[in-house]
């Protein structure tokens, strides 16, 4: 095992298929850390941060105790401050999830999957490389319509609340297209992956 392994960064905006690059990086012996996920992990019933998301966010709260992840969508999606205090809540318990799993694997090489991923400050201070992914808007909202159910309007709404694909596409080492083909995708991705090391 090598001291310390050697981290790819793995970014793009909402539904240009973070998690499918993802996923083919685990296939090729990757371990795949997904931010998303740690988030969900993070804001669970009973948490710390669960606790201070009810408190800004009373409205959130499902039935069950759990925090309605679409209802939550609405309001932050549509206010940037509100956005920007579940970031604050949520963002340095998930950076420390991180940066325990990257501490403690026994993988060559591990992949952190996280849409803030530049924003947050982990591709600057925890990545060896940066990939982002990117698709056209058109496809990345119909994939929310189709994935996540949501209203054209809904998807255009947390489509455009976030920074533009070239902000991120100007700190990338690498840059893989997912608008199309998968088989296109599979190609940039074993293509990448053969000029590390």
């Amino acid at each position: 095992m090598a001291d310390k392994p050697y981290v790819i960064g793995l970014t793009g905006n909402i539904a240009t298929g973070k998690s499918t690059v993802g996923q083919l990086l685990a296939g090729l012996g990757a371990q795949h850390i997904d931010a998303d996920r740690l988030a969900h992990q993070v804001m669970a019933y009973g948490t710390p941060a669960w606790q201070r998301i009810i408190e800004h966010f009373p409205s959130v709260v499902g039935s069950d105790g759990e925090i309605d992840r679409r209802k939550l969508g609405e309001i932050v999606f549509a206010d940037p401050a509100a956005l920007a205090r579940l970031e604050a809540i949520v963002h340095p318990e998930v950076i420390a999830l991180i940066r325990h799993q990257v501490a403690q694997t026994q993988a060559a090489v591990v992949v952190i999957e996280a849409i803030k991923l530049i924003e947050s400050g982990i591709a600057a201070q925890l990545c060896d490389t940066l990939w982002v992914v990117t698709a056209p808007r058109a496809v990345q909202i119909q994939r929310l319509m189709a994935q996540r159910g949501l209203s054209e309007q809904e998807a255009a709404l947390r489509v455009d609340a976030q920074s533009a694909q070239k902000e991120k596409i100007a700190c990338a080492d690498v840059v893989i297209e997912n608008g199309g083909d998968i088989q296109d995708t599979i190609r940039q991705v074993h293509q990448a992956w053969s000029q590390i090391g």
